[in-house]
């Protein structure tokens, strides 16, 4: 018997070791990892540089608490960190995960009104679908009904208001004007902010507005005195071939931005937030400290896996790379696409791109859903992981496959991937 409390009834395979775009389980069988975990692994698995910086700061100083110290590396991340992302001003604010992160998000948009006088600003606009994180407060904030069901007992409905997710149909601009008129309906003095995630994850696969969305939403917050906070978990760090995929087609700053997944690309626990001049400035030189914080926030060997994944990310250029071989694998998706009637869409920036499946017949998910999770389980048999999901029409219908393997993908590799999953919807045709 284990002692694991795993996820899910379901048999789980040991992992052994991973090297490059492989993970490799206790029987030998090796997986190409094309979802990177979960769009996590963005520099590949197995790098030892990555291994000898943490061992190397273990070594010098493993553990302080951010109340009291702050470190040498924890100083030098936040640097490179803010040249990176061209947010030279911005301050960062560390934590270990994603969920953390957009918990962190929401309190100081709670706190930076409240530092102003207006403390009835207390909802936080996200859109539905979408995905936060797992903690209550991030999955208030979700728009992914079978995650957060269970728990609405315990959530303010009225402080997470949804607003409607992007449609291809409108021009980024009229498609960000729903954002004003939801904010007219609700009272702007009200709402402390708006969060989105430039190119959707985990609830509906690799979907993005037109261009000039965020720039208009950056505008309607500004006008209204709401914050515009930018959930870059997944879509960040290069992933979407872009250091910000907000900023993808036109230049976005936006008040705070969210970061995880790809900060330390698996090999620490690290995730954090970047906050503006402004929304800093206002805590510090008002109450003077952030209600808030974690034990292992600014942990100083998650910091060095960080700044050693980072400059693997920049000598090796993988944000180009992610432009490359992202188009060379939106190219074979297409084609796919024409081969398979399943698949009713291809679509992504960079390394972040969905296969959103359905009915050939209508043109519309089917109406029950199913059909992402035979195609990964189909793909998993062949040696190929993807990340199915469902649920983006209205909680309960759509299927699709989430695709994001590691950045430093070959062009021989997305070759294979593809080739897995041309076996995998071959398998689960019919």
């Amino acid at each position: 018997m284990s002692n694991v409390f795993y996820r899910s009834r379901k048999p789980y395979p040991v992992a052994s070791h991973a090297e490059g775009v492989y993970i490799f389980d206790d029987s030998g069988k090796r997986y190409l990892d094309g979802s990177s975990g979960a769009l996590v692994a963005n520099i590949g698995h197995g790098r030892a540089a990555v291994a000898d910086a943490m061992a190397a700061q273990a070594r010098r100083l493993a553990f302080v608490h951010g109340s009291q110290f702050s470190s040498d590396v924890l100083e030098e991340y936040a640097s490179r960190l803010a040249a990176f992302l061209k947010l030279p001003d911005f301050r960062f604010w560390a934590v270990s995960g994603g969920s953390e992160a957009t918990e962190s998000a929401i309190k100081l948009a709670r706190q930076y009104h409240a530092e102003r006088g207006e403390t009835g600003r207390y909802r936080i606009v996200t859109r539905r679908p979408s995905y936060h994180g797992a903690s209550l407060g991030a999955l208030a904030a979700s728009g992914m009904g079978a995650r957060r069901e269970l728990y609405t007992p315990l959530m303010n409905e009225a402080a997470w208001p949804k607003l409607a997710k992007p449609d291809p149909a409108l021009s980024g601009e009229q498609d960000a004007e729903r954002l004003r008129t939801l904010l007219e309906e609700l009272g702007p003095d009200t709402v402390a902010a708006f969060m989105c995630e430039p190119v959707v994850g985990a609830s509906d696969a690799a979907l993005a507005p037109n261009t000039g969305y965020h720039a208009q939403i950056a505008e309607i917050c500004r006008e209204y005195g709401v914050l515009f906070i930018a959930d870059e978990v997944m879509c960040g760090m290069g992933r979407c071939g872009e250091p910000l995929a907000v900023r993808l087609g036109r230049e976005v700053t936006p008040d705070v931005v969210v970061l995880g997944k790809g900060l330390a690309a698996g090999y620490a626990p690290l995730a954090g937030l970047m906050a503006s001049p402004a929304v800093h400035d206002t805590v510090m030189n008002g109450s003077g400290a952030f209600k808030h914080g974690f034990t292992y926030a600014g942990h100083p060997i998650s910091v060095a896996a960080g700044l050693s994944v980072l400059d693997i990310v920049e000598n090796e250029q993988l944000v180009e790379a992610a432009n490359e071989r992202g188009a060379q694998l939106l190219g074979g998706l297409q084609g796919l696409q024409a081969k398979y009637p399943q698949i009713l869409e291809a679509r992504g920036h960079g390394l972040l791109l969905g296969l959103v499946l359905g009915d050939p017949a209508t043109g519309q998910a089917f109406e029950t859903p199913g059909l992402g999770d035979r195609v990964a389980a189909a793909a998993r048999a062949r040696g190929l992981i993807t990340y199915p999901g469902s649920g983006a029409v209205d909680g309960v219908r759509g299927d699709h496959l989430l695709l994001g393997p590691p950045l430093s993908i070959t062009a021989a590799e997305v070759d294979e991937m593809l080739a897995g999953l041309d076996g995998a919807l071959a398998d689960t045709r019919g």
